[in-house]
Parts: structure tokens; sequence; C-alpha cells
């Protein structure tokens, strides 16, 4: 199996070329800067640089894959932004002008909430995620949008998924075994247009 993973160099982004690169599948990393990701991956994967807001780059990108994984983000910065969105409906064009048919993305558990009960400093950040998932939800593609509580630095261990919760079902989940869900979900038609609530068991 072949697949794209945009956003390559972020948090989420580095685990799910991890998790992709061990599972034996050749990996295309979309990147903005290659310098960003890390020199033990660099050797191993197809680098490939480009600009997800460039449609032309995006379609380049896609062509020959078998499957897409989006995780993008803004590098910590909570200003309004639409760039997420944008890129993610560039990727969506892309993958429909190549017949390409399996993306999972990560997106903010925020989505869970009422619009009224998000933190205030986070609202611009979720209002862009929620573009992203209308995108997603409206492509016709067998999308996988996994809505994400807060990203932890912990080491991989036993996890929740739950297909089209109601509400989160934990608060945080490693960034080890979000990358990997990222990656192994492609392949599973049960997370096939769905949302998933993902989290860690919690500690003992």
């Amino acid at each position: 199996m072949k697949i794209v993973i945009f956003g390559s160099t972020g948090t989420t982004g580095v685990c799910a070329v991890e998790a992709a690169v061990k599972k034996g599948y050749e990996v295309r990393a979309f990147v903005r800067d290659p310098a960003k990701l890390p020199e033990t991956l660099r050797s191993q994967v197809e680098v490939f640089k480009g600009d997800v807001l460039e449609a032309d780059s995006v379609t380049n990108a896609v062509d020959g894959t078998d499957g897409v994984v989006i995780a993008l983000g803004t590098n910590g910065s909570l200003e309004p932004t639409s760039d997420m969105s944008e890129g993610t409906k560039n990727i969506v064009d892309a993958m429909r002008a190549q017949h390409v048919h399996n993306v999972s993305a990560c997106i903010s558990a925020f989505l869970f909430y009422d619009d009224d009960k998000v933190p205030e400093r986070f609202i611009p950040l979720t209002k862009d995620h929620k573009r992203m998932y209308e995108e997603l939800k409206g492509s016709g593609l067998n999308w996988i949008a996994v809505f994400s509580p807060h990203i932890s630095d912990d080491p991989s261990r036993e996890i929740i998924v739950e297909i089209n919760p109601e509400k989160s079902p934990g608060r945080a989940i490693s960034k080890h075994d979000l990358g990997q869900f990222l990656v192994d979900s492609l392949s599973n038609p049960k997370y096939h247009k769905a949302v998933i609530g993902l989290c860690n068991v919690p500690k003992q």
C-alpha cells in the first residue's frame, strides 16, 4: 500500500509516518520544509515538498497512492485560519480526480461540544476543524474523521475506540497511538464514513 501523509512534520504527522513505515507501506511525506522531517525517516520515505494550499502540488502528491492521511496543524497557533479546511478541500478534490478513495483525518474533539461550551481561545481553530469535517463528510470518499482529544507525548498504550459516539471517550491520546490509528484505519472498512472517538485507557 502506498499512502501520502499531509502534515508529516507535525507532532501527529511524524508518528503517522513512523507507523506507516513500520507497517511496510510505501510512504510519501508531504512537507513544506524537508529539514523538519527527522533524519531517521528521510531515507525511508519519499519526501515530497509542497504547499497544501497549492492545488497542483497536492494533486501531484496524491497521484499513484492508495490512501491519504491528513494531519494538518497550525504549529501551536490559535489564531483564526482557514488553511486546514482549504488544504483539506484541495486534498479531497485531488483524491476525486485521481480516484483515490480512503482518507483519515485528525480533527479536534471540540467538535463533540456545543458551540457555547468550546473554550473561547479555541473557537477560531475549532471553526476551521468544523469546515474540515464538512469537506470530508460531503466528499463521497471513504473518510475517517478522528475527533482527537488532547494529544500527549506519553508512550503508546491501550486505546479505546468508539464509532460515531455522542462525546469523546476520554481526555487524551498519545501521539504515537493517534498516528498509528490514522494509518491503520485507512484499510478497515468499519471505520469508513464515520466519526471516531479515540483515547488512551486511563492509567491505573
